[in-house]
């Protein structure tokens, strides 16, 4: 029979109670099994979010739906540095507008995260959905927010039509971009929208746009400003105010 005394000696002299060390051992082991038990909380709880099931773009967050017609739908996106959105579907064919520059990731479902690329202000992309749908989520690995507009093409036209209401800056299966930067004073060239399209302000500045007969309409525009037109249209946009601006027409095909 194992006899445990009282009392056991201390290092520097003196003594130390048996039950004294016992409830000192039990107080550690329980703060051992407390930190064990949050690590695999906070592990399961994340483990839990990288496995949950993706959402429609529509359903995300921090994908805000500014404007939705039976043609378009226009989702704004601010994306805080050091965030990421939750995995989402894409099933549409769009077109991507910064409005502001940071650097981003972005991972395909069941794929290693891509490296990181500068995401800038004044660019644009035309994406074609690959296949029935797209699933990813964008990282911002950047210091600045990833602000920017994700232009929705819900019908992807089986004949489009061929002609274009001026130089094609960039294009997918559903629809046609047109990029007027221009500098104070300067105008395009007139122009005939005769599809249904959208105008985006990259910059704000002061807009001009005026019709074959002369008459004119002048806009003070933000940042992020747009605009839907869905009636034939014959313009010139100029830049009426004192920096520069730029503009893109989203025109269906």
């Amino acid at each position: 029979m194992l006899v445990v005394p009282p009392y056991l000696p201390r290092q520097n002299g003196g003594t130390i109670s048996f039950h004294l060390l016992r409830q000192r051992w039990y107080l550690e082991m329980m703060t051992v099994k407390t930190c064990s038990a949050l690590i695999f909380s906070f592990s399961t709880l994340f483990m839990a979010q990288e496995a949950s099931a993706p959402v429609p773009v529509e359903n995300e967050p921090l994908h805000h739906v500014v404007l939705r017609n039976e043609s378009v739908v226009v989702i704004h996106l601010v994306l805080p540095p050091g965030e990421r959105t939750l995995y989402h579907i894409h099933t549409h064919d769009r077109i991507a507008i910064p409005l502001s520059s940071t650097s981003i990731t972005q991972q395909v479902l069941n794929e290693r995260e891509g490296s990181p690329s500068l995401s800038e202000a004044g660019t644009f992309s035309a994406l074609t959905l690959p296949g029935s749908s797209y699933t990813h989520r964008v990282h911002n690995v950047g210091g600045n927010p990833y602000d920017v507009l994700d232009v929705e093409i819900l019908n992807r036209p089986q004949s489009p039509l061929p002609a274009t209401a001026a130089t094609v800056a960039a294009e997918n299966p559903s629809a046609r971009i047109y990029n007027w930067v221009l500098s104070p004073g300067a105008a395009s060239a007139m122009h005939t929208h005769v599809r249904p399209y959208l105008i985006v302000a990259v910059t704000g500045f002061t807009l001009k746009m005026t019709a074959p007969d002369g008459k004119s309409l002048t806009h003070e525009l933000k940042r992020g400003d747009f605009h839907w037109v869905d009636t034939k249209v014959t313009h010139t946009l100029a830049n009426a105010g004192t920096s520069d601006g730029q503009i893109l027409e989203i025109e269906l095909k």
